[in-house]
């Protein structure tokens, strides 16, 4: 887990300053310990002393709704995993004063919504005492800015304070969290800010920061449960989710024990863990980054995000950077004036990758069967030994440790790029011309286009139009060269955003034929 994500924990309250400056802005999570014991609800709702008959006099007959899960103890938000149905709190608080007694006139309520009995995806009827059990009141509004009838437990709001640290944020909503058995929830982000208040019982609480999306498999974006993780709580097939296997590496767990809050960022993943009778309240609240955010520049930070997120993840291990001062002391950035390009001139690293390079294109040609033959392939003693056998057709590569030649080419420092091209150009064209035209795969094309942009940054301009010259004239047709080098260029950024919808937003994308 890095530094930047890791969650602290607070013996004191912060000061609503100290809070906005140095905990929400940083968006990653915190505890903050006894945080709500001096409310009301702290005293009045504890549950070993009197809490349930107090809140069953308090709210009375009204009428909540409440989520019913054939799943359970697990509970999934995706809207096709339960199902909400009217529920009195009074019955509800009934429940948990009776769990593991006759409960079957208590379940009379759920009964009626259900003609005969709840009927499970087998087909099985459920029996009235497992309804009990099967029942979540998860996010009942105490408190809704957007629609105050929604507020269906305002009468709760005498009970709670809005910690201080809170004051001047506008609050979307607040809401009541209860269970009567030990449940879970399923992994899922929120769209707002959220401080997640224990007031009775125990929670655990699992934490992945939003960077760990790929590995956590949210549902489509298009889709009603896009917040939700597509894997399941228990028994996860990793063929079918094979980036899960390091969910947990990502991940980190806090504990809250009634009068403990946490502080859970927008787009932080969380599941949480209930015990037998715990009783929770959360506040939402909308974060100064998505306030102050025009609609006019959505498009803008959308491509900027997306265009981010893809190439850099699919090239995977970072490239030599060599800086000019390196470059002036070696001596090795002349190969610009130079007019003839000796094999022996070569440093040994970049010789052995030459030969390497030379090898593999006459392979892959060869087995594309492109080119009948490439006359000065034999101009380089035992090429062609190494790499017997290897199979690299490169048209659809997009992965780095896919194609050999591309790793080659990715291991050269900018001034053994430029040696080796150089040399390649002037001593073998054909083969050149073979790597660009013939066996040049996407990764490849991006591959060599940076290590253009590496080289360019640390020679001279003259040395620069010279390194090109003779690097484009090898080609019948450049215009054709270049072409090659785009199109792979944009099939591989394509890719790249291809996996970016898959991994973060759950979705696909067919690709445009070449």
């Amino acid at each position: 887990m890095e530094e930047s994500t890791q969650i602290h924990r607070f013996h004191e309250i912060p000061t609503a300053e100290n809070f906005t400056s140095q905990i929400e802005s940083k968006n990653v999570p915190a505890v903050f310990i006894g945080c709500v014991m001096d409310w009301k609800a702290f005293y009045k709702w504890n549950v070993s002393n009197g809490g349930l008959d107090y809140l069953q006099e308090l709210v009375g007959p009204s009428v909540v709704g409440a989520m019913l899960s054939s799943s359970a103890p697990v509970f999934y938000g995706d809207i096709r995993s339960h199902e909400r149905v009217p529920l009195s709190f009074s019955k509800f608080i009934g429940y948990c004063k009776q769990q593991g007694g006759d409960v079957h006139d208590s379940a009379s309520q759920l009964s009626k919504h259900k003609s005969v009995g709840h009927i499970t995806e087998d087909g099985d009827h459920v029996k009235g005492e497992e309804y009990t059990q099967q029942i979540y009141l998860a996010q009942v509004s105490i408190m809704n800015a957007e629609n105050e009838e929604k507020a269906q437990l305002e009468c709760l709001k005498e009970d709670i304070e809005t910690p201080a640290f809170l004051e001047g944020k506008i609050l979307a909503a607040i809401n009541l969290w209860m269970n009567n058995a030990r449940s879970r929830s399923s992994t899922h982000y929120d769209p707002h800010h959220n401080l997640l208040c224990v007031i009775s019982g125990c929670k655990q609480v699992v934490l992945w920061p939003p960077s760990a999306c790929p590995y956590l498999y949210p549902l489509p974006l298009y889709g009603e449960a896009s917040n939700h993780s597509a894997i399941p709580l228990e028994n996860i097939d990793f063929s079918l989710y094979p980036r899960a296997k390091s969910i947990d590496e990502h991940s980190q767990k806090v504990i809250l024990h009634a009068g403990d809050a946490v502080f859970i960022p927008e787009g932080w993943f969380h599941q949480v863990d209930s015990e037998d009778l715990t009783i929770a309240v959360n506040f939402w609240w909308q974060s100064d980054i998505m306030s102050s955010m025009s609609e006019h520049m959505d498009a803008y930070y959308l491509r900027r995000i997306l265009k981010r997120n893809g190439q850099d993840q699919m090239l995977g291990k970072p490239s030599h950077n060599v800086d000019k001062n390196e470059i002036s002391a070696s001596g090795q950035s002349n190969n610009g004036n130079k007019q003839e390009f000796p094999l022996h001139e070569l440093e040994p690293h970049a010789l052995k990758s030459l030969h390497e390079l030379v090898s593999l294109v006459h392979h892959c040609v060869d087995q594309k069967q492109s080119v009948s033959n490439i006359s000065d392939y034999q101009s380089i003693s035992g090429a062609g030994d190494e790499n017997e056998g290897k199979k690299i057709i490169t048209n659809n590569i997009f992965n780095l440790e896919d194609d050999p030649i591309a790793n080659i080419v990715w291991s050269l420092e900018p001034c053994a790029f430029q040696s080796v091209f150089l040399t390649m150009a002037h001593n073998f064209p054909r083969t050149l011309e073979a790597f660009i035209i013939h066996a040049l795969s996407p990764v490849g094309a991006e591959v060599l286009t940076r290590k253009f942009e590496q080289m360019d940054q640390i020679i001279p301009e003259d040395d620069r139009s010279q390194f090109y010259e003779k690097f484009y004239s090898v080609f019948d047709n450049q215009f054709s060269a270049m072409d090659n080098l785009l199109n792979g260029k944009e099939s591989f950024a394509c890719q790249a955003f291809n996996n970016v919808l898959v991994q973060f937003l759950g979705t696909n994308l067919d690709r445009p034929k070449q």
